[in-house]
């Protein structure tokens, strides 16, 4: 039987929300992320999907897409869950930060409802990722946290046909819906965009903490298999100090198993002004990372076989060699072991890797509707 959430009404894609509250003066607070929006009636949140409408915060964009593609999973980037394997991806429009340096602006800071050509309800891409062979589904482009309930919903419907759910996500959101949503993900990659709240502040319209927070609790209190990635921009969170301190972090709250992609920022947005990062950048972060105890510490965004590729922390061989997102070598176990001393490798990994290699494949959702 469908589950109750995939009865949801919604009409031109607004549904009703439960994370919310009315204040004194009027106005209703949202309390979904750490924003706290306060709005009046028919007005809109910063992340410009969640609403006032008669007296309480409602989503407008339930079943409501920017557009459907199969990506490999290493793109989102998660290197240590089911390689190889095609993941339907998608998202809406907004985003609960303001991150001057957004690589998806495009997407994630549009004011265009134009922008949510594709309309799918969560059965249909659930039906989707089954009929195309795709391991799992990802909520990707802007941050599912803010299209909680449609997430959710699809998850649901997913889950009920053994497609996993794969969430992209900054980790901004409050501990009560946070528990909901990464109920039913499967796997999480979460920016940690910095290591100060100052930058933050200055650059994202955010604070550290809370971010901080979801990744504990992923980490210590669920099953989600949880992937870090940080985006180094020239002169803002690239410095050796900024670079110990994340790392070391990671290893003593999250454990030295969590792998983390250093990825390389070009000048988009809001810095146009700002220089590429240097390969050069990318290759001392991860050194840094593996200094201090981080297992597999990768780069992105530049071409780096050895930057790309997963070892074993106890012997050194290749356990899975990537060139771009193609796998090349394979060295695990059916169990996940390196095959040379039998070391676990940490992660989800099936008996064999899959061969979707570097394809990108558009969808139109309508071809199947119900």
């Amino acid at each position: 039987m469908k589950p109750e959430a995939m009865r949801r009404e919604s009409a031109n894609g607004v549904v009703p929300t439960r994370y919310w509250h009315r204040l004194d003066d009027g106005r209703v607070q949202c309390d979904l992320c750490p924003r706290f929006c306060r709005i009046k009636e028919g007005q809109r949140g910063m992340c410009f999907v969640r609403a006032c409408e008669q007296g309480g915060i409602v989503l407008t964009t339930y079943g409501r897409s920017s557009g459907f593609c199969i990506d490999p999973i290493e793109k989102k980037p998660l290197n240590h869950f089911l390689p190889g394997t095609p993941v339907l991806s998608f998202g809406t429009a907004g985003c609960n930060l303001t991150c001057k340096f957004c690589q998806n602006w495009d997407m994630s800071k549009s004011r265009e409802m134009d922008t949510l050509a594709d309309a799918a309800e969560p059965e249909t891409i659930a039906r989707a990722a089954e009929s195309l062979g795709c391991r799992g589904v990802a909520y990707t482009y802007n941050d599912p946290v803010i299209f909680h309930e449609y997430a959710i919903d699809v998850a649901r419907a997913c889950r009920e046909r053994g497609i996993k759910s794969v969430a992209v996500t900054a980790g901004y959101i409050c501990p009560e819906p946070r528990v909901e949503f990464f109920e039913w993900m499967d796997a999480a990659n979460v920016d940690l965009k910095g290591f100060t709240d100052d930058f933050y502040h200055r650059l994202c319209s955010g604070h550290l903490q809370p971010v901080l927070e979801t990744l504990e609790y992923l980490v210590r209190e669920t099953e989600v298999w949880v992937e870090l990635t940080t985006l180094l921009i020239p002169g803002e969170n690239d410095s050796d100090a900024e670079l110990q301190s994340m790392t070391q972090w990671v290893v003593e709250h999250l454990g030295p198993d969590v792998p983390m992609h250093f990825t390389a920022f070009h000048p988009d947005y809001k810095m146009l002004d700002y220089p590429s990062t240097p390969t050069s950048t990318l290759t001392r972060a991860r050194a840094i990372a593996l200094e201090n105890g981080v297992r597999y510490a990768y780069t992105g965004n530049v071409h780096d076989k050895n930057g790309e590729s997963t070892y074993c922390h106890a012997c050194g061989q290749t356990l899975i060699g990537r060139d771009w997102y193609r796998l090349s070598d394979w060295n695990l176990t059916a169990d996940g072991h390196c095959n040379r001393c039998g070391a676990p490798c940490a992660g989800v990994f099936e008996p064999a890797p899959g061969q979707w290699g570097d394809r990108r494949q558009p969808v139109r959702l309508r071809d199947f509707a119900a």
